[in-house]
């Protein structure tokens, strides 16, 4: 018998440090148009790889993601509309 294994999602801004994720879904009308499509342009999209690198000052913005070989950074609220779910590290 095979049992799946099923995978949490969470929002970027809840995921753990140096932690590689997979992006599930984006809440584009959580955004605002402009900071949508920045995000757009820098290629965040449902399916890229994303990991959490660090946090501002005492947790708060900005937090640091590195998207393919960028580092980016977002605001609280910009994390919190993108739901990741965490790759598994062998």
């Amino acid at each position: 018998m095979e049992i799946d294994v099923i995978t949490p999602s969470v929002s970027l801004d809840k995921l753990p440090l140096n932690k590689a994720a997979r992006i599930l879904s984006i809440g584009w009308s959580m955004l605002r148009e402009k900071d949508a499509k920045r995000l757009r342009e820098l290629g965040v999209d449902v399916g890229v790889a994303i990991e959490k690198l660090h946090r501002g000052p005492f947790g708060l913005d900005p937090i640091a993601c590195r998207i393919g070989r960028m580092t980016v950074a977002l605001r609280s609220a910009q994390a919190a509309s993108i739901m990741v779910e965490p790759i598994p590290q062998p």
